[in-house]
């Protein structure tokens, strides 16, 4: 009977900093319904920090469990191969897009096996989050193009949060804000929301970013104004305002409920990987802060629209995104590949300490086992 070697990237759930690489020999034997894959490419971004930042309180940990206690798998997204299948439907050799661990295989349990792909219904995953169980097939994909995989694995996971954020805020007229004030405005996510909000004349984005990072910020070309955060305090309070937060920044909510007062309306916090702590209103005027989670905006619209009918929108908002920062005259972001798990780990290192450039976007080939 035929083996492999397994190679996996394990996290310090206590140290996200901290990884390490460990291998083991693997029986290549499927049982029925079972399919194994080997994963060939992955992005990294701070999404994946938050990810594991927020692994307990969120399950991400449960999704892929390393069964050694104080390590988990810090998940990713990518593509994998099916290299083994006993699952009617599931062939070998078939590309699948999908939330993986960062490891060189996966076993999984294929259910509700369809023209779009199938879930993973093992027995630890069936209670959590199904959004992340699904695997799409690229050959049924309307919007998977082979040279813009990089992309798609650096945009989509973002760009889901972002699209049903915008249509989160839509969804509930803007809690009545005119402006929306958002912080750390040169992140992705950031930057996908303004980008589905450009169609909403009605409410202005207003950027709050770094100095370092004003003339990026000024030249993605979605926000209506761009502020450096010590330029806050000289910020207009005319218009009923939200906060839309991706910093996580304790210190600077406080100033922007301390700032705007009765004009704020909403303060929606978006995540953060340097600060997971539940957002806290001790001693803030105006609107407790409220948690946004995009599974329970998709949940709403699938029973609103239909899965269907979401799927359809979001794939056209995600083409047109896509289009959009590969054409060659958007110089938004620089696609940097690299190869095997000790890039991987060094690349967590530095996005945990911030290190790594934002215009960059890193992609990890784990087909490569150094």
């Amino acid at each position: 009977m035929s083996s492999y070697t397994l190679t996996q990237l394990l996290t310090d759930k206590s140290s996200l900093d901290k990884s390490r690489i460990v291998h083991s020999e693997q029986d290549t034997h499927v049982a029925e319904g079972e399919v194994l894959l080997k994963i060939q490419r992955c992005a990294i971004t701070t999404n994946n920090i938050t990810y594991a930042a927020f692994g307990d309180s969120m399950q991400y940990w449960q999704f892929f469990p390393t069964g050694i206690q104080g390590w988990g798998h810090m998940p990713v997204w990518g593509f994998a191969d099916v290299v083994a299948s006993a699952a009617e439907g599931v062939d070998i050799g078939e590309r699948f897009y999908g939330y993986f661990p960062i490891a060189s295989h996966i076993r999984m349990q294929a259910e509700r096996v369809s023209k779009r792909g199938f879930y993973d219904a093992s027995e630890h995953r069936k209670p959590l989050v199904s959004a992340y169980n699904q695997y799409t097939r690229c050959s049924a994909d309307p919007v998977y193009a082979e040279k813009l995989e990089n992309y798609q694995m650096l945009v989509r996971p973002l760009f889901i949060t972002s699209f049903m954020l915008a249509d989160f805020l839509q969804d509930n007229a803007f809690f009545g804000a005119q402006r929306l004030v958002i912080s750390s405005a040169s992140s992705k996510t950031a930057y996908g929301t303004a980008f589905c909000l450009k169609d909403y004349p009605q409410v202005e984005l207003v950027a709050l970013t770094s100095v370092r990072n004003r003339s990026f910020v000024e030249g993605l070309g979605c926000y209506h104004q761009t502020v450096c955060y010590e330029e806050l305090a000289q910020q207009p309070t005319d218009k009923p305002t939200m906060y839309v937060d991706f910093s996580g920044d304790v210190d600077l909510r406080a100033r922007i409920h301390h700032h705007y007062g009765d004009a704020l309306v909403y303060d929606c916090f978006a995540g953060s990987a340097q600060n997971t702590d539940v957002p806290s209103d001790a001693d803030l005027p105006g609107p407790k802060p409220a948690f946004y989670f995009a599974p329970i905006q998709i949940r709403k619209r699938n029973a609103d629209w239909g899965p269907d009918l979401v799927n359809q929108r979001f794939n056209a908002a995600q083409s047109s995104f896509i289009s959009h920062i590969s054409d060659p005259g958007h110089l938004w972001m620089k696609v940097v590949e690299e190869d095997g798990f000790s890039a991987a780990q060094t690349l967590i290192r530095n996005l945990h300490d911030g290190k790594v450039d934002a215009q960059q976007g890193r992609v990890i080939r784990l087909d490569s086992l150094a």
